[in-house]
């Protein structure tokens, strides 16, 4: 079932149809728009058209950034446990002989 959600930024309203999970598609916008007033409040002298597609792009790119971050931690967690289980299985088999 589709339902709406309403986003506001810089001032103006914007509606998106959500099809799936209503609180996650909630909880997605709401980052966004964090991440849009963080930036806006850290550039709040510039207030132009051209203004606002530069925090659009500079929040999509810390969203990039972070998403990344959190990929590369998520690899490097699930190499670690790889080699802990590898080793932990090498001590119980050498203490089972």
């Amino acid at each position: 079932m589709e339902e709406l959600i309403t986003i506001t930024l810089f001032g103006k309203p914007y509606n998106f149809k959500v099809e799936s999970d209503i609180l996650k598609a909630r909880e997605v916008a709401d980052f966004l728009v964090e991440e849009v007033s963080k930036v806006e409040s850290q550039q709040a002298h510039k207030s132009s058209e051209v203004a606002k597609v530069a925090i659009l792009i500079s929040a999509a790119l810390n969203i990039a950034n972070e998403h990344i971050e959190l990929r590369k931690n998520h690899t490097d967690l699930l190499k670690n446990i790889s080699e802990k289980s590898t080793s932990l299985i090498r001590v119980l088999d050498a203490h089972m002989q």
